[in-house]
């Protein structure tokens, strides 16, 4: 069984391959579909096809054709294409407006985003494996110090996580970069330390290289990613995949949120059993 594309660039070189033995109309419809990304990225079947000249039904058999459970899920590669080539809001913006020929107001896009993150925190705990949070926690537990590092996007998340160690006296270092200065302050990483890296599509490269230069110094790593085929989830030893809100192709940042705090309190809570059972002992031995 051939595999399910996994970004835009597979996709495209699966339809070019495959184009000639298309029926007439599937044909019609990749035409329509690698001619118009934009639109495609953002627009409802109802008015792909109308504007491809197809029937509803035809985009959801093209998209089934090539592995795809329905069409949204193939519209997500398009989606995913233009997010990585747009990553100027004011851009963003219009593209969607072009491709949509909407112009929500801010209520509309308040409930759309409130709803949007809803859905993603009440399925957060039934994504995320109770065996991978708890390696996560011993490792965080038994460091002497946590380095955390999230570029772009994910510094919010990286340094949201850094101000909680901080409150539950856990020493921790942000990897910010500052004054050009990460592979420094990587490098300053002690070997009885661990690291936690944040890092999202299309995966910053101060975040992979920051996680190559743990794992290759076999410095105890635990990601917080987007997919298991993370780039840097291969090179963790726990990787916590969270699934984010996506409104009109801008991803949110909840869940992620929702997890490190989970994981700062689970934390906090695990250092003051381990000083109860310390003072137990002492008073114990006296």
């Amino acid at each position: 069984m051939t595999q399910t594309p996994e970004d835009f660039t597979a996709l495209e070189q699966r339809i070019t391959e495959e184009y000639a033995s298309l029926s007439r109309r599937l044909q019609q419809t990749a035409r329509f579909l690698l001619d118009h990304p934009q639109e495609v990225a953002f627009a409802t079947v109802a008015r792909l096809a109308e504007q491809a000249g197809v029937t509803p039904s035809t985009l959801i058999r093209f998209a089934n054709n090539f592995g795809f459970k329905g069409f949204s899920d193939m519209q997500q590669l398009f989606r995913s294409r233009l997010v990585d080539e747009l990553p100027n809001y004011a851009e963003r913006i219009r593209a969607v407006r072009s491709a949509t020929g909407e112009t929500p107001d801010s209520t509309q896009l308040l409930w759309e985003f409130a709803d949007a993150n809803r859905q993603v925190l009440e399925a957060l705990p039934s994504r995320i494996d109770p065996h991978a949070l708890e390696a996560a926690l011993d490792i965080l537990e038994n460091a002497d110090a946590v380095h955390v590092m999230g570029a772009r996007r994910s510094f919010v998340v990286a340094s949201y996580f850094t101000y909680a160690l901080h409150h539950i006296d856990k020493r921790a270092f942000l990897v910010n970069g500052l004054g050009a200065m990460q592979a420094e302050q990587v490098k300053a990483v002690a070997d009885r330390d661990a690291m936690l890296v944040v890092s999202f599509s299309p995966y910053a490269e101060e975040a992979r290289e920051a996680a190559a230069e743990a794992q290759s110094r076999g410095i105890p790593l635990v990601v917080i990613t987007d997919s298991n085929l993370s780039p840097l989830a291969r090179l963790a030893d726990v990787a916590l995949v969270v699934h984010e809100a996506e409104v009109k192709s801008f991803r949110g940042l909840t869940a992620s949120l929702c997890l490190s705090q989970t994981l700062a309190i689970a934390l906090g809570v695990r250092q003051d059993k381990a000083h109860e059972r310390s003072d137990d002992s002492d008073l114990s031995s006296a």
